[in-house]
């Protein structure tokens, strides 16, 4: 039987929410789960995640190119599996992340992905080998060769990805629906033109963070060559940090990644602390595939044609789960991209979908509200009945 797990006596006000279908033009206003209404921020515990917990068991994977894929396994060693896909592109994953499931009940796997974190080679050390065929489809091969190495015959009981994971895991389940029983999901991006440059191109994130948005843009324009070169630049801010990033010139590139990583990790929580944003700047393992990868996948509209994502709803198994859940205040995947999927997973006949925004919390994984509901999400699904 499953351990049940305390959620620190949080409270929640406000109307339950309702399930009503696609044709009725009404998508669950809160989550079809337990935890609806309002979060009551003072009340959400701190550290709401499991335990620490060390792997059992590293390695690497040779996945072609060059690429060798960093994986760790932790929790139940006959568990069901559950693959872990961690953001950015580049941001590697991080111990934090492991705690996200019962590890008595889960075989927790997780990766760095292609030329980031432990894998190798890393941007920081060789960036055209660590960019070699580094892109969605190759990342997507990549989870199945993981998956085939560990010899894991069943489907993965759970895909859990966020930001970019999410990007990943979507893409994943698309290309093998029949390796994923269940998908959850956290600040949704599919690769929208019109959300990347909500990021990075349009100045719209000024709405909500103008200090964060002016030292972005102002990096590009303090940099320049010229002032004539400043104003074309201010075009495509994203190409401009691009061309700084490889440009070969270390001084240059250092400062570059610095102001891109400085901007985002502003934006994605309520409030960064400033050791999180002094730690990654201060380690290139990190920083610099952080920037370059981010860059480089957005420039190329991820590898993929605008709304293919969320046309390829379609190939997702019909009986597969998904659980969706997003910050009402995250301001870098915006809450309008989880709203756009679930309608996408509906029309295409999916029956399980739900959707949770969090009131009051931001984008990233650490957010403790958002936490609470993602590890409510990975308890939650304990209880699936498996094919």
């Amino acid at each position: 039987m499953a351990e049940m797990r305390s959620y620190g006596g949080w409270k929640a006000i406000g109307a339950a929410s309702t399930a009503a279908s696609l044709a009725g033009a009404a998508l669950w206003l809160q989550s079809n789960m337990k935890a609806e209404g309002v979060v009551q921020l003072e009340t959400v515990p701190s550290d709401p995640f499991y335990p620490e917990i060390e792997p059992y068991e590293t390695g690497y994977l040779a996945v072609g190119d060059g690429h060798e894929i960093f994986y760790e396994i932790c929790g139940n060693k006959n568990g069901e599996p559950v693959l872990f896909l961690h953001g950015g592109p580049g941001a590697g994953a991080s111990p934090k992340q492991r705690r996200l499931f019962d590890p008595k009940f889960y075989k927790i796997v997780l990766i760095d992905q292609r030329g980031c974190n432990r894998s190798r080679p890393n941007a920081s050390e060789d960036l055209w080998a660590a960019l070699k065929n580094n892109n969605t489809h190759a990342l997507v091969e990549d989870c199945e060769k993981i998956k085939q190495h560990l010899g894991i015959k069943k489907p993965w009981h759970t895909v859990l990805g966020g930001s970019w994971g999410s990007t990943l895991g979507i893409a994943y389940a698309e290309a093998y629906p029949n390796s994923v029983d269940a998908l959850v999901l956290r600040g949704i991006f599919t690769g929208e033109q019109s959300d990347i440059d909500h990021a990075f191109n349009s100045g719209t994130m000024a709405q909500h963070h103008p200090e964060a948005w002016e030292a972005f843009a102002g990096h590009i324009a303090a940099t320049a060559s010229s002032p004539e070169e400043a104003a074309r630049e201010s075009e495509h801010i994203l190409a401009a940090y691009y061309r700084r990033l490889i440009s070969g010139d270390q001084k240059r590139a250092e400062e570059a990644a610095k102001a891109f990583a400085r901007y985002e990790l502003t934006v994605i929580k309520n409030e960064t602390p400033k050791e999180m944003i002094d730690g990654i700047l201060a380690d290139p393992n990190i920083l610099i595939p952080f920037a370059v990868f981010e860059t480089h996948f957005m420039l190329n509209h991820i590898f993929i044609r605008e709304g293919e994502l969320i046309d390829g709803c379609s190939k997702l198994r019909k009986d597969m789960k998904v659980r969706i859940i997003t910050g009402r205040s995250d301001f870098i995947c915006r809450p309008i991209s989880s709203w756009r999927l679930a309608k996408a997973m509906k029309a295409a006949g999916m029956q399980d979908v739900n959707v949770n925004f969090v009131n009051g919390w931001g984008h990233h994984d650490s957010e403790p509200g958002v936490a609470v509901e993602m590890i409510k999400a990975t308890d939650d699904l304990r209880k699936m009945k498996r094919r």
